[in-house]
């Protein structure tokens, strides 16, 4: 195991991924990179036409260049994530589209001998519904996941 890829996403608890993923890579003498998806960004500068009554979307303008904005937001998200770690070797990786084919299209780009991805945790019916990115990815992946809970019990220590 050379190469460990980390996924986090906004969620206060991927601190606690992240510190894992890389305590395990660290054990390993592996390399870290930490990515982040921004997921449906093309959302956020469609102009959409009126519907079902609603006209506010042809009326708020969306500026095309929140797309940027939300981009740099997401860039300085997981650089600041990086540094947290005080590590200068430690790199990082922004990717846009749906997260567990972001995720897995960069591990096998990256050569990623492993990914470390956290388990949130979802309603029952959520998970039935839409099942995770945890899932997803553990279907697809050519490389080994190491899964880190986070439970409510878990962040109270």
């Amino acid at each position: 195991m050379k190469k460990v890829l980390i996924g986090l996403d906004y969620n206060p608890n991927s601190e606690i991924v992240v510190r894992s993923g890389y305590e395990l890579a660290k054990k390993l003498g592996a390399d870290v990179c930490l990515i982040h998806v921004l997921a449906d960004v093309s959302y956020y500068g469609v102009n959409y036409p009126s519907f079902m009554g609603y006209e506010g979307y042809n009326e708020l303008a969306v500026d095309l260049n929140v797309i940027a904005e939300l981009r740099e937001v997401a860039k300085n998200f997981v650089e600041t994530a990086a540094d947290h770690l005080n590590d200068p070797s430690v790199t990082t990786h922004m990717a846009d589209g749906p997260t567990s084919t972001a995720i897995l299209q960069y591990a096998e780009d990256w050569g990623a001998d492993m990914i470390v991805l956290g388990t949130h945790s979802h309603s029952v019916l959520e998970k039935v519904l839409m099942g995770t990115t945890a899932s997803h990815i553990l279907e697809k992946t050519k490389v080994p996941v190491y899964l880190v809970p986070i439970k409510p019990e878990k962040l109270q220590k």
